[in-house]
């Protein structure tokens, strides 16, 4: 239950403190008083965004704390899957700071807003005069039959297998695409692709082959200058070797006379010897190479296959056209195998589609069972507020579109006079009809969703006369199980609070504030008088308003 709500400056609030009791707190005052803002402040602290208008003084921050009695039981296990301190005196606070920023913390830990409205639909159910509306809603009628039917495992799981099918789905069309757009490169990265196959790059090497045809191309010019050349050597009487040999001999009679002349002799020495080295080798040069056109065509060939595939993909090595000769298979490949992956996303789409359908099932035939029950609850219910003739009717079909909360369609159907034909709520039901359909919910809700606390504000709407008494009866009785909060400006429901707060309008310094007021015996007499008969109370209104309290 909610045991204490602390609130300064927030609207026309300064600073105020209440505690509230357990059972039914009414709540009353004249309108305008602030009774929205103490509504405010309370969906403030349960997680709604903040609006820097509401700060009373806007060189100050807004504290708002909310104090709540938990049972361990209960709450233990939702504060560990929040991973927040569980304390049997919860306090929840709120912080709108002047920078704009928004603080929250529950027992002093910060927490999101998220987790803070999680945890909120767990502590508080706030009715509000707007919320009426929502009974049009087929969402909202639908998780009507959802409470009383116990769906909300099923729904899990159902809403946990649409997102993985909305996901496969997705990622189904994903590859589709990828599959249209990679098909129409397709045959270019498979021509080229075969085109570098073609040309048996791998094991290539390029400078071995351009050297090997170098010397093809040019043989008849290696041989001639390779004779031309031994010639001169080794010629009989002009040849170079022949020439430094005779040298040589001549210097070999000065060895003995100097070590400088012994020295240009081993110098002369290994000429001679790196000489002869030279012709023998460019001898066997020569005798080794041939013409062969054959192979000088062969290696020319493949040499333009190189130089055409580089200039086309614009590189410069083999390796180069290896690797993107690589990345051409891997792209088919990749494209080819497309097909099969979609093949496999399909039949796995399928599966989930299929647990979607069975889990949708599940919760129709559920929703089916309930709508009796449900129907009784409410015409039994409405039949105390004065509308003996009440009655439903529940359309609920079956569709093949995958919703949030299931694939049913329902149309909630609504006559309060016998005998005339049944027509939609917002079209069939007057304002004090739709008040008491509301409240006819709740109770029913309040039977199966055992929320700690909930407030109604102004659900007396179009009420008035003896049905005023059946709908504080109806709340007092909801009371009995849980917290109950009712914002009303009919007596009978004042009359029946076990605590009873009046929210007012007082000038201090000349500032309009907004004050709460827990009532006294004596004044709760008075105020309810005041809800009779106006500010001048007579003896009657008064008379009436003890009668009331007793």
């Amino acid at each position: 239950m909610l045991s204490k709500l602390s609130i300064k400056n927030f609207a026309l609030i300064d600073d105020v403190c209440v505690e509230f009791t357990s059972g039914l707190t009414s709540i009353t005052g004249e309108t305008g008083a602030g009774k929205s803002i103490i509504l405010g402040a309370l969906s403030l602290v349960l997680g709604k965004r903040a609006d820097l208008n509401s700060i009373r003084n806007n060189t100050l921050k807004c504290i708002i704390e909310a104090e709540f009695i938990l049972d361990k039981s209960q709450f233990l296990i939702l504060f560990n899957e929040f991973e927040l301190d569980f304390d049997v005196h919860t306090i929840i606070r709120r912080e709108l700071l002047p920078s704009g920023k928004s603080r929250a913390f529950v027992n002093d830990t910060p927490v999101t807003l998220s987790q803070l409205q999680l945890l909120s639909n767990y502590l508080l159910d706030i009715h509000s005069q707007h919320e009426t509306l929502s009974l049009f809603s087929e969402t909202y009628q639908l998780e009507i039959l959802d409470v009383l039917a116990g769906n909300l495992v099923l729904l899990k799981s159902y809403s946990e297998k649409l997102q993985d099918y909305k996901e496969v789905s997705e990622t189904i069309l994903a590859l589709v695409y990828k599959k249209e757009s990679a098909s129409k490169e397709l045959d270019y990265n498979t021509f080229l692709y075969d085109e570098l196959v073609e040309a048996n790059l791998k094991n290539v090497q390029q400078n071995e082959l351009e050297e090997t045809f170098s010397k093809l191309n040019n043989t008849e010019t290696i041989q001639e200058t390779l004779t031309a050349v031994n010639s001169l050597l080794n010629e009989e009487q002009y040849g170079a070797l022949n020439t430094l040999k005779e040298t040589r001999s001549l210097l070999v009679k000065l060895n003995a006379v100097s070590l400088d002349f012994q020295n240009l002799y081993e110098r002369l020495n290994s000429i001679i010897i790196e000489m002869d080295d030279i012709s023998e080798e460019m001898i066997n040069l020569s005798s080794s190479i041939e013409a062969d056109p054959s192979l000088l065509n062969e290696i020319n060939e493949k040499l333009q296959t190189i130089y055409k595939l580089q200039q086309k993909h614009n590189v410069a090595t083999v390796s180069e056209l290896l690797e993107i000769q690589n990345i051409l298979e891997e792209k088919i490949e990749i494209t080819n195998n497309l097909d099969g992956e979609i093949d496999k996303l399909e039949i796995y789409k399928g599966k989930l589609k299929n647990k979607v359908k069975d889990l949708a099932n599940k919760i129709h035939k559920k929703r089916i069972i309930v709508i009796p029950t449900l129907k009784d609850k409410l015409t039994s219910i409405l039949n105390e507020l004065g509308m003996p003739n009440a009655a439903f009717k529940f359309e609920l079909t079956s569709t093949t579109i995958f919703k949030k909360n299931g694939t049913d369609s329902l149309l909630l159907l609504f006559t309060a006079n016998k005998g005339h034909n049944f027509g939609p709520l917002n079209k069939v039901a007057s304002g004090g009809e739709l008040s008491r359909i509301m409240l006819s919910i709740k109770a029913v809700i309040a039977q199966y969703k055992k929320l700690p606390t909930a407030i109604f504000d102004e659900i007396d709407s179009g009420i008035s006369g003896e049905i005023a008494y059946k709908m504080a009866e109806i709340l007092k009785e909801m009371s009995l199980t849980m917290q109950m909060f009712a914002i009303t400006h009919l007596p009978q429901l004042a009359a029946v609070g076990n605590q009873h707060i009046k929210i007012f309008k007082e000038d201090v310094n000349q500032i309009t504030e907004t004050k709460l007021k827990t009532l006294t015996k004596e004044e709760r007499v008075s105020e309810i008088a005041e809800m009779i008969g106006g500010k001048n109370k007579s003896i009657s209104a008064i008379n009436q308003a003890k009668e009331l309290l007793n």
